[in-house]
């Protein structure tokens, strides 16, 4: 493996948030296999205004390791306001975004780099999803407005295990701070005519750290940034040119979607 991936760099964005139980295990982790895989590779953990000693932790591994980098935000800000400080701190080839809570494991990675010679990005979706039944209602109902709306149609829109090409994130701006951010990502990938490629991860419960993207205080953020983009971008005549581009490559619904789209399992 190591030979199909020596051409690349990457970089691996983690978003993090009250995860003092995970953090060291999880970040302690994706910087041993990378390091088995490649040398030039950085870890940004953005540490989202923790109250509790996530940022304490994190600071000490960046002083054992140069490899990691950690940005802190003084107040909780937001899971896409996380990960866009993420984005834009990075530099390498490709970035590849992961919840710090622990339950991906990093090297579900490995097996998938050689789509990226085929692909400008790899979108998963979590085979058996170890959440809450409230979580799981709440995603398929945010699947079915983004389709609705934006016409992005993928199996697990905020599957927090992706990877990109970094060019992507240095031409285009993100406006978008809450969860509606893989909505934009997927919407705006799309519009640009990169391609991509659907496969399947496994998703393992909690490792500590308590979930907050039920909290109605994140649903109503999302719905808010939902309709607002939507009403902007439809009003964006670089998304009208695009669309034209786009029908001969439409569906008998007529309606666009992601470029080059395969599923895997």
């Amino acid at each position: 493996m190591k030979e199909t991936i020596a051409f690349t760099s990457l970089s691996a964005v983690l978003p993090a948030h009250n995860e003092e139980a995970a953090i060291a295990e999880t970040v302690t982790s994706v910087l041993g296999t990378l390091a088995t895989w490649m040398s030039d590779f950085e870890v940004i953990v953005v540490n989202d205004g923790s109250q509790d000693r996530t940022g304490e932790i994190l600071d000490g591994l960046a002083g054992e390791n140069s490899h990691l980098r950690v940005i802190h935000h003084a107040v909780n800000q937001g899971y896409g306001a996380a990960l866009v400080s993420g984005f834009e701190a990075s530099g390498k080839d490709f970035v590849f975004f992961m919840d710090s809570d622990g339950q991906f494991d990093i090297h579900d990675l490995e097996r998938f780099f050689p789509l990226l010679t085929e692909y400008d990005a790899v979108l998963w979706y979590r085979i058996k999803r170890q959440d809450t039944w409230m979580r799981k209602v709440n995603a398929w109902g945010g699947k079915m407005l983004v389709r609705l709306i934006f016409g992005v149609r993928v199996r697990d829109v905020d599957c927090a295990f992706k990877i990109y090409k970094g060019s992507f994130f240095r031409e285009y701006r993100l406006e978008t701070r809450g969860a509606m951010i893989n909505t934009e990502i997927l919407y705006k990938l799309r519009r640009a005519g990169y391609t991509c490629t659907e496969v399947g991860v496994h998703h393992l419960p909690r490792n500590g750290g308590k979930a907050t993207g039920a909290k109605p205080i994140v649903i109503l953020r999302a719905f808010r940034e939902l309709f607002t983009y939507a009403r902007k971008w439809r009003h964006d005549p670089r998304r009208a040119r695009h669309e034209r581009r786009e029908e001969d490559g439409a569906g008998e619904s007529g309606e666009p979607s992601l470029v080059g789209v395969r599923e895997m399992e």
